[in-house]
Protein backbone atom coordinates (compact mmCIF):
# COMPACT_ATOMS: atom_id res chain seq x y z
CA UNK A 1 0.00 0.00 0.00
CA UNK A 2 0.90 3.31 -0.83
CA UNK A 3 2.23 5.92 1.92
CA UNK A 4 -0.47 8.81 -0.05
CA UNK A 5 -3.67 6.12 0.17
CA UNK A 6 -2.55 5.34 3.66
CA UNK A 7 -3.64 9.15 5.34
CA UNK A 8 -7.13 7.90 3.16
CA UNK A 9 -7.75 5.13 5.82
CA UNK A 10 -10.50 6.93 7.77
CA UNK A 11 -12.65 7.41 5.18
CA UNK A 12 -16.30 6.83 4.78
CA UNK A 13 -17.94 9.32 2.71
CA UNK A 14 -16.52 9.85 -1.47
CA UNK A 15 -17.08 11.65 -4.43
CA UNK A 16 -15.66 11.27 -7.66
CA UNK A 17 -13.83 14.30 -8.87
CA UNK A 18 -13.76 16.26 -11.88
CA UNK A 19 -12.81 19.88 -11.11
CA UNK A 20 -9.93 21.73 -12.98
CA UNK A 21 -6.84 21.20 -10.59
CA UNK A 22 -7.71 17.39 -11.52
CA UNK A 23 -7.23 17.72 -15.64
CA UNK A 24 -4.66 14.79 -15.61
CA UNK A 25 -7.21 12.58 -13.73
CA UNK A 26 -10.18 11.39 -12.48
CA UNK A 27 -10.18 11.29 -8.68
CA UNK A 28 -12.15 8.11 -7.18
CA UNK A 29 -12.82 8.70 -3.58
CA UNK A 30 -12.97 5.66 -1.33
CA UNK A 31 -15.82 4.98 1.58
CA UNK A 32 -14.55 3.35 4.50
CA UNK A 33 -15.09 3.44 8.39
CA UNK A 34 -12.72 2.25 9.94
CA UNK A 35 -13.95 3.10 13.74
CA UNK A 36 -16.81 1.13 15.22
CA UNK A 37 -19.54 -1.14 14.30
CA UNK A 38 -18.72 -0.86 10.21
CA UNK A 39 -14.74 -0.92 11.15
CA UNK A 40 -14.23 -4.75 9.66
CA UNK A 41 -15.94 -4.23 6.74
CA UNK A 42 -14.82 -0.67 5.88
CA UNK A 43 -11.12 -1.75 5.94
CA UNK A 44 -12.30 -4.57 3.47
CA UNK A 45 -14.15 -2.58 1.62
CA UNK A 46 -11.17 -0.17 0.91
CA UNK A 47 -8.80 -3.37 -0.55
CA UNK A 48 -11.55 -4.31 -3.00
CA UNK A 49 -11.52 -0.83 -3.85
CA UNK A 50 -8.45 -0.30 -4.48
CA UNK A 51 -7.87 -3.35 -6.34
CA UNK A 52 -10.42 -2.06 -8.92
CA UNK A 53 -8.74 1.01 -9.64
CA UNK A 54 -5.38 -0.87 -10.25
CA UNK A 55 -7.22 -2.75 -13.00
CA UNK A 56 -8.64 0.11 -14.22
CA UNK A 57 -5.54 1.71 -14.57
CA UNK A 58 -3.89 -1.17 -16.14
CA UNK A 59 -6.17 -1.03 -18.67
CA UNK A 60 -5.67 2.76 -19.38
CA UNK A 61 -7.73 4.19 -17.17
CA UNK A 62 -10.77 6.37 -17.62
CA UNK A 63 -11.64 8.91 -19.97
CA UNK A 64 -8.12 8.55 -21.04
CA UNK A 65 -6.71 9.34 -17.31
CA UNK A 66 -5.41 7.75 -14.11
CA UNK A 67 -7.72 7.00 -11.98
CA UNK A 68 -6.63 8.12 -8.05
CA UNK A 69 -7.80 8.33 -4.79
CA UNK A 70 -9.73 11.04 -2.47
CA UNK A 71 -11.80 10.53 0.99
CA UNK A 72 -13.69 12.22 3.57
CA UNK A 73 -13.96 10.53 6.91
CA UNK A 74 -18.01 10.92 8.04
CA UNK A 75 -17.10 9.09 11.40
CA UNK A 76 -20.31 7.39 11.27
CA UNK A 77 -22.39 10.30 11.68
CA UNK A 78 -24.99 11.20 9.65
CA UNK A 79 -23.96 14.73 10.30
CA UNK A 80 -20.17 14.72 9.42
CA UNK A 81 -21.26 12.94 6.37
CA UNK A 82 -23.43 15.48 4.93
CA UNK A 83 -20.45 18.42 5.79
CA UNK A 84 -17.95 15.64 4.41
CA UNK A 85 -20.29 15.31 0.79
CA UNK A 86 -21.12 19.36 0.82
CA UNK A 87 -17.11 19.83 1.17
CA UNK A 88 -16.22 17.32 -2.17
CA UNK A 89 -18.71 18.75 -3.67
CA UNK A 90 -18.07 22.70 -3.06
CA UNK A 91 -14.50 22.62 -2.66
CA UNK A 92 -13.00 19.48 -4.42
CA UNK A 93 -15.49 19.84 -7.44
CA UNK A 94 -16.88 15.91 -6.88
CA UNK A 95 -19.26 15.19 -9.57
CA UNK A 96 -20.02 11.74 -8.15
CA UNK A 97 -20.94 10.71 -4.69
CA UNK A 98 -20.06 6.88 -3.75
CA UNK A 99 -20.23 4.74 -0.32
CA UNK A 100 -21.10 5.12 3.54
CA UNK A 101 -21.99 1.81 5.88
CA UNK A 102 -24.31 2.35 8.26
CA UNK A 103 -27.93 3.02 7.01
CA UNK A 104 -28.72 6.58 9.12
CA UNK A 105 -25.57 8.01 7.39
CA UNK A 106 -26.19 6.59 4.29
CA UNK A 107 -29.93 8.18 3.68
CA UNK A 108 -28.25 11.87 5.10
CA UNK A 109 -26.38 11.39 1.82
CA UNK A 110 -28.91 10.55 -0.09
CA UNK A 111 -31.15 13.54 1.06
CA UNK A 112 -28.37 15.98 0.06
CA UNK A 113 -27.82 14.29 -2.82
CA UNK A 114 -31.19 14.81 -4.12
CA UNK A 115 -31.16 18.69 -2.67
CA UNK A 116 -27.93 19.24 -4.34
CA UNK A 117 -28.76 17.17 -7.64
CA UNK A 118 -25.95 14.91 -7.62
CA UNK A 119 -25.36 11.22 -8.15
CA UNK A 120 -24.79 9.27 -5.26
CA UNK A 121 -24.38 5.46 -5.31
CA UNK A 122 -25.07 3.92 -2.12
CA UNK A 123 -21.89 0.87 -1.47
CA UNK A 124 -23.11 -0.97 2.13
CA UNK A 125 -26.66 1.11 3.86
CA UNK A 126 -28.85 -1.48 3.58
CA UNK A 127 -32.01 0.14 4.66
CA UNK A 128 -35.35 -0.43 2.29
CA UNK A 129 -35.77 3.11 2.82
CA UNK A 130 -33.21 4.58 0.85
CA UNK A 131 -33.90 3.14 -2.50
CA UNK A 132 -38.03 3.03 -1.49
CA UNK A 133 -39.77 5.07 1.22
CA UNK A 134 -37.18 7.93 0.77
CA UNK A 135 -36.35 6.89 -2.82
CA UNK A 136 -35.05 9.69 -5.28
CA UNK A 137 -33.34 10.33 -9.08
CA UNK A 138 -30.31 11.08 -7.75
CA UNK A 139 -29.63 7.73 -5.30
CA UNK A 140 -29.11 4.35 -6.32
CA UNK A 141 -28.37 1.47 -4.10
CA UNK A 142 -26.17 -1.65 -4.69
CA UNK A 143 -26.02 -4.10 -1.89
CA UNK A 144 -29.02 -6.28 -1.26
CA UNK A 145 -31.32 -4.43 0.95
CA UNK A 146 -32.92 -5.75 4.43
CA UNK A 147 -35.76 -6.69 2.49
CA UNK A 148 -34.05 -8.94 -0.16
CA UNK A 149 -32.03 -10.66 2.59
CA UNK A 150 -34.88 -11.20 4.95
CA UNK A 151 -37.09 -12.77 1.87
CA UNK A 152 -34.20 -15.02 0.68
CA UNK A 153 -34.49 -16.55 4.32
CA UNK A 154 -38.37 -16.64 4.57
CA UNK A 155 -38.43 -19.82 3.10
CA UNK A 156 -36.81 -21.73 5.38
CA UNK A 157 -38.50 -19.94 8.38
CA UNK A 158 -41.31 -21.42 6.63
CA UNK A 159 -40.74 -24.66 6.22
CA UNK A 160 -39.69 -25.33 9.95
CA UNK A 161 -43.01 -24.24 10.90
CA UNK A 162 -42.60 -22.63 13.85
CA UNK A 163 -44.95 -20.55 15.82
CA UNK A 164 -43.55 -18.73 18.93
CA UNK A 165 -40.20 -16.19 17.66
CA UNK A 166 -38.32 -13.38 19.24
CA UNK A 167 -36.59 -11.24 17.86
CA UNK A 168 -33.21 -9.25 18.50
CA UNK A 169 -31.88 -6.11 16.79
CA UNK A 170 -29.50 -3.20 17.16
CA UNK A 171 -31.71 -0.12 17.30
CA UNK A 172 -30.76 2.07 14.68
CA UNK A 173 -32.62 2.01 11.17
CA UNK A 174 -30.59 -1.05 9.55
CA UNK A 175 -32.36 -3.49 12.36
CA UNK A 176 -35.23 -1.80 12.45
CA UNK A 177 -35.70 -2.29 9.27
CA UNK A 178 -34.29 -5.72 8.92
CA UNK A 179 -37.28 -6.65 11.90
CA UNK A 180 -39.74 -4.55 10.01
CA UNK A 181 -39.29 -6.85 7.03
CA UNK A 182 -38.77 -9.82 8.44
CA UNK A 183 -42.40 -9.69 10.71
CA UNK A 184 -44.43 -8.41 7.75
CA UNK A 185 -42.96 -11.60 5.12
CA UNK A 186 -43.12 -14.17 8.01
CA UNK A 187 -46.74 -13.03 9.12
CA UNK A 188 -47.95 -12.90 5.29
CA UNK A 189 -46.52 -16.85 4.46
CA UNK A 190 -47.58 -18.29 7.86
CA UNK A 191 -50.45 -16.95 9.59
CA UNK A 192 -50.80 -16.80 13.15
CA UNK A 193 -47.04 -16.60 14.07
CA UNK A 194 -46.46 -14.92 17.44
CA UNK A 195 -43.52 -12.94 17.91
CA UNK A 196 -43.47 -13.35 21.71
CA UNK A 197 -40.46 -10.63 22.70
CA UNK A 198 -38.47 -7.85 20.63
CA UNK A 199 -34.84 -7.03 22.10
CA UNK A 200 -33.74 -3.43 20.77
CA UNK A 201 -29.89 -3.47 21.65
CA UNK A 202 -27.81 0.01 21.17
CA UNK A 203 -25.49 -0.51 18.43
CA UNK A 204 -21.96 -1.54 19.85
CA UNK A 205 -23.21 -2.02 23.45
CA UNK A 206 -25.26 -4.89 23.78
CA UNK A 207 -25.77 -6.11 27.21
CA UNK A 208 -25.50 -9.92 25.69
CA UNK A 209 -26.06 -11.40 29.27
CA UNK A 210 -29.74 -9.49 30.05
CA UNK A 211 -30.86 -9.83 26.35
CA UNK A 212 -30.07 -13.59 26.44
CA UNK A 213 -32.52 -14.10 29.75
CA UNK A 214 -34.50 -11.97 27.92
CA UNK A 215 -35.06 -14.23 24.99
CA UNK A 216 -35.24 -17.46 27.43
CA UNK A 217 -37.44 -16.20 29.86
CA UNK A 218 -40.32 -15.95 26.46
CA UNK A 219 -38.98 -19.58 25.75
CA UNK A 220 -39.15 -19.03 21.87
CA UNK A 221 -39.07 -21.45 19.46
CA UNK A 222 -37.02 -19.95 16.81
CA UNK A 223 -35.00 -16.63 17.24
CA UNK A 224 -34.87 -14.18 14.44
CA UNK A 225 -30.99 -11.59 14.65
CA UNK A 226 -29.63 -8.86 12.91
CA UNK A 227 -26.82 -8.34 15.49
CA UNK A 228 -23.14 -8.05 13.60
CA UNK A 229 -19.98 -7.34 14.41
CA UNK A 230 -19.03 -7.46 18.24
CA UNK A 231 -22.79 -7.38 19.30
CA UNK A 232 -22.87 -9.99 17.47
CA UNK A 233 -19.98 -12.23 19.26
CA UNK A 234 -21.28 -11.44 22.94
CA UNK A 235 -24.33 -12.57 22.00
CA UNK A 236 -23.06 -15.80 20.30
CA UNK A 237 -20.83 -16.61 23.41
CA UNK A 238 -23.32 -15.18 25.89
CA UNK A 239 -25.89 -17.59 24.29
CA UNK A 240 -23.63 -20.68 23.74
CA UNK A 241 -22.23 -20.23 27.10
CA UNK A 242 -26.43 -20.45 28.88
CA UNK A 243 -27.71 -22.83 26.43
CA UNK A 244 -30.24 -20.44 25.19
CA UNK A 245 -30.12 -22.12 21.46
CA UNK A 246 -30.22 -25.83 22.01
CA UNK A 247 -33.68 -26.65 20.85
CA UNK A 248 -34.23 -23.00 19.10
CA UNK A 249 -33.66 -22.28 15.43
CA UNK A 250 -32.34 -19.01 15.40
CA UNK A 251 -31.90 -16.81 11.78
CA UNK A 252 -29.33 -13.94 11.46
CA UNK A 253 -28.59 -11.79 8.97
CA UNK A 254 -25.20 -10.98 7.82
CA UNK A 255 -23.76 -13.79 10.29
CA UNK A 256 -22.57 -16.19 7.36
CA UNK A 257 -19.98 -13.03 6.00
CA UNK A 258 -16.37 -13.89 7.25
CA UNK A 259 -16.31 -10.43 8.70
CA UNK A 260 -18.23 -11.35 11.29
CA UNK A 261 -17.60 -15.36 11.10
CA UNK A 262 -14.05 -15.48 11.50
CA UNK A 263 -13.55 -13.80 15.09
CA UNK A 264 -15.91 -16.24 16.36
CA UNK A 265 -13.58 -19.53 15.48
CA UNK A 266 -14.45 -22.72 17.28
CA UNK A 267 -17.60 -20.69 18.83
CA UNK A 268 -18.84 -20.28 15.89
CA UNK A 269 -22.95 -21.00 16.49
CA UNK A 270 -23.51 -24.66 14.42
CA UNK A 271 -26.47 -24.42 12.18
CA UNK A 272 -27.82 -20.99 12.22
CA UNK A 273 -29.30 -20.24 8.95
CA UNK A 274 -27.75 -17.26 7.61
CA UNK A 275 -26.87 -14.79 5.11
CA UNK A 276 -23.01 -14.61 3.88
CA UNK A 277 -20.02 -15.43 1.51
CA UNK A 278 -18.38 -18.62 1.40
CA UNK A 279 -15.81 -16.98 -0.47
CA UNK A 280 -13.97 -20.37 -1.24
CA UNK A 281 -16.42 -22.67 -2.67
CA UNK A 282 -17.50 -20.40 -5.30
CA UNK A 283 -16.73 -21.51 -8.54
CA UNK A 284 -18.18 -18.63 -11.12
CA UNK A 285 -15.64 -17.86 -13.73
CA UNK A 286 -16.34 -13.72 -12.47
CA UNK A 287 -15.40 -14.95 -8.87
CA UNK A 288 -12.75 -17.11 -9.59
CA UNK A 289 -10.89 -14.47 -11.30
CA UNK A 290 -11.79 -11.82 -8.34
CA UNK A 291 -10.30 -14.62 -5.74
CA UNK A 292 -6.99 -14.93 -7.44
CA UNK A 293 -6.64 -11.28 -7.84
CA UNK A 294 -7.51 -10.13 -4.62
CA UNK A 295 -5.05 -12.88 -3.02
CA UNK A 296 -2.13 -12.33 -5.36
CA UNK A 297 -2.15 -8.62 -3.90
CA UNK A 298 -3.21 -9.18 -0.33
CA UNK A 299 -2.33 -12.51 0.39
CA UNK A 300 -5.21 -12.90 2.17
CA UNK A 301 -8.58 -13.83 0.58
CA UNK A 302 -11.96 -11.27 0.55
CA UNK A 303 -14.50 -10.80 3.01
CA UNK A 304 -17.78 -9.43 1.41
CA UNK A 305 -16.58 -6.08 2.14
CA UNK A 306 -14.32 -6.03 -0.30
CA UNK A 307 -16.56 -8.02 -2.94
CA UNK A 308 -18.45 -4.68 -2.03
CA UNK A 309 -15.63 -2.05 -2.21
CA UNK A 310 -14.76 -3.74 -5.57
CA UNK A 311 -18.00 -3.63 -7.39
CA UNK A 312 -19.31 0.04 -5.98
CA UNK A 313 -15.82 1.24 -8.17
CA UNK A 314 -16.86 -0.66 -11.02
CA UNK A 315 -20.55 0.76 -10.91
CA UNK A 316 -18.99 3.75 -11.01
CA UNK A 317 -16.49 3.31 -13.48
CA UNK A 318 -19.38 1.66 -16.10
CA UNK A 319 -21.48 4.83 -15.30
CA UNK A 320 -18.59 7.42 -16.32
CA UNK A 321 -17.93 5.29 -19.14
CA UNK A 322 -22.04 4.93 -20.54
CA UNK A 323 -22.15 8.69 -19.84
CA UNK A 324 -19.03 9.43 -21.61
CA UNK A 325 -17.73 12.37 -19.38
CA UNK A 326 -18.30 13.48 -15.70
CA UNK A 327 -21.29 15.82 -16.76
CA UNK A 328 -24.21 15.48 -13.71
CA UNK A 329 -26.91 15.19 -15.94
CA UNK A 330 -25.47 12.20 -18.41
CA UNK A 331 -23.88 10.49 -15.43
CA UNK A 332 -27.60 10.56 -13.89
CA UNK A 333 -28.87 9.38 -17.32
CA UNK A 334 -26.67 6.77 -17.10
CA UNK A 335 -27.48 4.64 -14.41
CA UNK A 336 -31.07 3.63 -14.93
CA UNK A 337 -30.83 0.46 -16.45
CA UNK A 338 -27.08 0.23 -16.12
CA UNK A 339 -25.64 -3.29 -15.88
CA UNK A 340 -21.84 -4.53 -15.49
CA UNK A 341 -20.15 -7.69 -14.35
CA UNK A 342 -19.34 -7.84 -10.45
CA UNK A 343 -17.68 -11.03 -8.61
CA UNK A 344 -21.03 -12.19 -8.16
CA UNK A 345 -22.42 -12.48 -11.40
CA UNK A 346 -23.92 -9.55 -13.88
CA UNK A 347 -25.97 -6.96 -12.36
CA UNK A 348 -28.78 -4.09 -13.34
CA UNK A 349 -29.00 -0.60 -11.38
CA UNK A 350 -33.21 -1.22 -11.86
CA UNK A 351 -34.90 1.57 -13.59
CA UNK A 352 -37.84 1.27 -11.50
CA UNK A 353 -35.91 1.83 -7.66
CA UNK A 354 -32.38 2.23 -8.80
CA UNK A 355 -32.01 -1.00 -6.42
CA UNK A 356 -29.12 -3.14 -8.06
CA UNK A 357 -29.95 -6.78 -8.61
CA UNK A 358 -27.07 -8.32 -6.99
CA UNK A 359 -27.39 -11.17 -5.16
CA UNK A 360 -26.61 -12.54 -1.92
CA UNK A 361 -25.40 -16.26 -0.66
CA UNK A 362 -27.73 -18.46 1.75
CA UNK A 363 -26.99 -20.77 4.03
CA UNK A 364 -26.27 -22.43 7.07
CA UNK A 365 -22.96 -21.71 9.62
CA UNK A 366 -21.03 -24.96 10.27
CA UNK A 367 -17.61 -25.06 11.81
CA UNK A 368 -14.78 -27.07 10.71
CA UNK A 369 -11.18 -27.26 11.74
CA UNK A 370 -11.79 -25.08 15.03
CA UNK A 371 -13.43 -22.46 12.89
CA UNK A 372 -17.01 -21.46 11.33
CA UNK A 373 -17.94 -21.63 7.49
CA UNK A 374 -21.37 -21.35 5.67
CA UNK A 375 -22.72 -25.36 4.24
CA UNK A 376 -25.39 -26.02 2.72
CA UNK A 377 -24.93 -22.53 1.07
CA UNK A 378 -27.07 -21.56 -2.57
CA UNK A 379 -27.37 -18.02 -4.20
CA UNK A 380 -30.08 -15.72 -4.46
CA UNK A 381 -30.66 -13.66 -7.48
CA UNK A 382 -31.32 -9.89 -6.19
CA UNK A 383 -34.16 -10.04 -8.41
CA UNK A 384 -36.06 -12.63 -6.62
CA UNK A 385 -36.27 -11.30 -3.73
CA UNK A 386 -38.03 -8.14 -4.71
CA UNK A 387 -41.47 -7.40 -3.60
CA UNK A 388 -43.97 -7.05 -6.73
CA UNK A 389 -43.06 -3.72 -9.43
CA UNK A 390 -46.60 -3.05 -8.34
CA UNK A 391 -46.02 -2.99 -4.33
CA UNK A 392 -43.03 -1.02 -4.78
CA UNK A 393 -44.54 1.45 -6.86
CA UNK A 394 -46.71 1.77 -3.76
CA UNK A 395 -44.23 2.48 -1.31
CA UNK A 396 -41.42 4.57 -3.70
CA UNK A 397 -42.47 8.44 -3.77
CA UNK A 398 -43.01 9.84 -7.08
CA UNK A 399 -40.39 12.17 -8.30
Amino acid sequence: MNTSFKTLLAATIVGVMGSAAAQQTVNMPIVMELSGAGAVSGTNFRDGAVLAIEEINAKGGLLGKKVEVISRDDGGNPGDAVRAAEELLSREGASILIGTFPSNVGLAVADFAKQRKVLFIAAEPLTDKIVWDSGNPYTFRLRTSTYMQTAMLIPDAVKLNKKRWAIVYPNYEYGQSATAAFKKLLSAKQPGVEFVTEQATPLGKIDAGAVVQALADAKPDAIFSSLFGPDLAKFVREGQQRGAFKGVEVFNLLAGEPEYLDPLKDESPDGWYVTGYPWSEIKTPEHTRFLAAYQAKYKDYPRLGSVVGYATVMSAVAAIKKAGSLDQDKLIAAMPGLTLLTPFGMIEYRPLDHQSTMGAYVGRIGVKDGKGYMKEWRFVDGKDALPSDDEIKKLRPAN
